[in-house]
């Protein structure tokens, strides 16, 4: 019998493989500015050559013309990386479904401003045992991001078939983390995988996680 039988539908393994994808550096990135949320910070040269990169490796891993549902972060920057992405697998962009539960966290008060600045002001802004990012104190939580990234995941999983998520670094990191069904991060009340560079693709399928593409960028949100 399958083990999954007995689980509520919410709880159960999607049927279907996820390719979850970092987005390509942006110019806040290049910068060394806290990105967050902000909506549309463009990608720079490298960005697009991580994009590229990503777009070599799925047409390797899946060929041309994929059985594939694209789901994106509505915002410029996730886009931008799925339209070059998309080139590569010969697939419509157009056809691109977006969410607004899959965007990156949000900074509060300290969105857009350089990291040196908020760190000379408050102190670290990344958790030294797990490398989460931590937000200002108007800013969103933990709890927070893995409802609404574990909430797009319930309401999507009757998706038939296999998906293609370009989202961001800490919100990616969660949604991997509730998809393979990983524990809370000590201190954050959330689960979340491993961190990995931009431009990095993994594909989860029934719930176990698979490392396809590791990028060439950096880290931050």
């Amino acid at each position: 019998m399958d083990p999954n039988a007995t689980m509520p539908p919410h709880e159960r393994p999607r049927q279907g493989r996820d390719f979850i994808a970092r987005h390509g550096e942006t110019v806040f990135n290049a910068a060394k500015r806290l990105q967050g949320e902000a909506a549309h910070t463009p990608l720079t040269r490298a960005g697009f050559a991580q994009a590229d990169e990503m777009g070599r490796a799925l047409r390797a891993e899946l060929g041309a013309k994929p059985a594939l549902t694209l789901w994106s972060s509505p915002t410029g920057r996730a886009l931008q990386t799925l339209a070059v992405i998309a080139e590569h697998l010969e697939l419509d962009w157009h056809e691109t479904k977006t969410d607004s539960r899959l965007v990156e966290i949000g900074m509060g008060g300290w969105g857009g401003r350089y990291y040196a600045d908020v760190i000379a002001e408050a102190g670290p802004v990344f958790d030294p045992a797990s490398g989460l990012l931590l937000s200002a104190p108007d800013g969103e939580r933990y709890p927070a991001i893995a409802a609404r990234v574990g909430g797009w995941a319930r309401d999507t999983a009757g998706d038939a078939g296999d998906r293609l998520v370009i989202m961001h670094g800490i919100s990616s990191r969660v949604l991997r983390g509730v998809l393979t069904f990983a524990p809370d991060v000590p201190g954050f009340d959330a689960p979340a995988l491993r961190g990995l560079p931009q431009g990095s693709v993994v594909e989860i399928h029934g719930g176990v996680e698979r490392i396809v593409h590791l990028g060439t960028g950096g880290g931050g949100a």
